[in-house]
């Protein structure tokens, strides 16, 4: 096999080798940098890599170089970064259920009660398509990054469809849960799509034929999340049951039942690795789990009250919970202890994530208002004001130098970083 060229990817960083076969197929390595940052020693990495790696040859050390120095660019975010209301729109006539950027973050889509699910221009803040077609509340969409082609939407109709991004043509009807469906993922290689449903089952899509490839059953209650690893051959699902399942996507079958929580599960996460899953739960705790063994490995306490988000950084190394009791908190997730705890909401907060260089955390809540946070120190950089009623949706783009935000006052609201739109 010769080496054929380098490619980034940026969060998490890591190269990609793609090498040429002789018969002319093409074949990706990834090489994952996880604790890359800017006080790693670039020569020091760079020969690692070259020894573990003999296609890279010692003519191609500068480019190596370059490349990590790249990477490594694009984990320092400016520390004076500080985002200003850049556009409100009247998304919908009803309240919105979610929101979602495409990888480039030149789109977003929003979901609503109105039964509709519509793609917008970030830039302009002009609505580009209105997905139609639905009977119901439209309460779960996704694009299918990073290629961004594709977007699914589930319904309280009980079907998902799957809609061309760039027409807005309806490609496929999705039947065969018997309940609203509130929770749904594409895997990170575009062909497969995963459906979580109120009857508690969940479906397995091929997003090509918009066939379904199988069932999950065993939960007996609600499965109210849903999440592909990274490799696509494994879902976790969660459950109002108090438990979350692992189900091989190639068999069909439940591999793994992560049991010990006292109250329904309310998000359930694989980190980047797929080593460990996480689970946060009405009970007060999430718990941090050995995927292979499907052990708890760390029970994380300190909330008063429901857990209702979680989310990991882009590396796996932090993993933060969003509770109803008003606060969220950021765990160092090898030693399962506890950073920082973020201050300042007067009200539940529903929705929390990291932007893609794990250097911030945004959170929405009941009280109207987003806050973004420093996860290192746990000081409230900014609140983002002006919602009249409450956030339940919120996210970064890829750049992390722009926030949607989606409230029940059946607005969306832009956020840009003044540098950033300086440039």
């Amino acid at each position: 096999m010769k080496l054929k060229r380098f490619l980034l990817r940026y969060y998490p960083p890591g190269i990609i080798l793609e090498f040429l076969r002789s018969n002319g197929q093409v074949e990706s390595k990834y090489i994952d940098l996880l604790n890359l940052s800017p006080q790693t020693d670039i020569d020091v990495l760079a020969n690692q890599i070259m020894m573990e790696e003999p296609a890279i040859t010692p003519n191609k050390k500068p480019q190596l170089c370059k490349l990590i120095e790249k990477l490594i660019e694009k984990l320092q975010t400016r520390k004076n970064q500080r985002f200003v209301l850049y556009k409100t729109l009247k998304a919908h006539i009803l309240p919105l259920t979610n929101c979602a950027f495409n990888k480039s973050g030149d789109k977003f889509i929003t979901g609503s009660y109105d039964r509709t699910c519509k793609i917008w221009d970030t830039d302009t803040g002009q609505e580009l398509l209105s997905l139609e077609g639905h009977k119901n509340v439209v309460y779960s969409i996704a694009f299918n990054n990073p290629f961004g082609d594709r977007i699914a939407t589930g319904s309280f109709d009980r079907t998902a469809k799957i809609w061309d991004a760039n027409t807005g043509q309806c490609l496929y009807t999705l039947r065969g849960h018997q309940s609203e469906i509130v929770c749904l993922n594409f895997d990170s290689n575009g062909y497969l799509f995963a459906t979580g449903s109120m009857d508690q089952s969940a479906c397995l899509w091929d997003v090509e034929t918009g066939q379904q490839i199988c069932s999950f059953k065993g939960h007996t209650g609600e499965i109210v999340s849903i999440q592909f690893n990274t490799d696509g051959d494994k879902v976790l699902t969660g459950s109002f049951d108090y438990t979350s399942r692992i189900w091989d996507t190639r068999t069909g079958l439940c591999v793994r039942v992560l049991e010990g929580h006292t109250g329904e599960i309310s998000s359930a996460q694989f980190d980047f690795s797929s080593d460990y899953a996480a689970t946060g739960s009405i009970d007060h705790t999430c718990k941090l789990w050995d995927v292979m063994s499907g052990k708890c490995i760390e029970t994380l306490r300190g909330h008063t009250d429901e857990v209702l988000d979680i989310a990991f950084n882009s590396t796996g190394t932090k993993l933060v919970t969003a509770s109803a009791d008003s606060f969220a908190r950021v765990y160092n997730v090898s030693a399962g202890a506890c950073l920082g705890i973020l201050l300042g909401h007067e009200g539940e907060i529903s929705k929390v994530a990291f932007n893609p260089q794990g250097s911030k955390i945004i959170t929405a809540s009941n009280d109207r208002t987003c806050r973004i946070w420093n996860p290192e120190t746990g000081e409230c950089l900014q609140v983002l004001e002006g919602h009249t009623d409450e956030i339940f949706s919120c996210a970064f783009n890829y750049e992390g130098d722009t926030v949607i935000t989606g409230s029940k006052d059946n607005t969306c609201r832009i956020w840009r970083d003044t540098l950033a739109s300086e440039e």
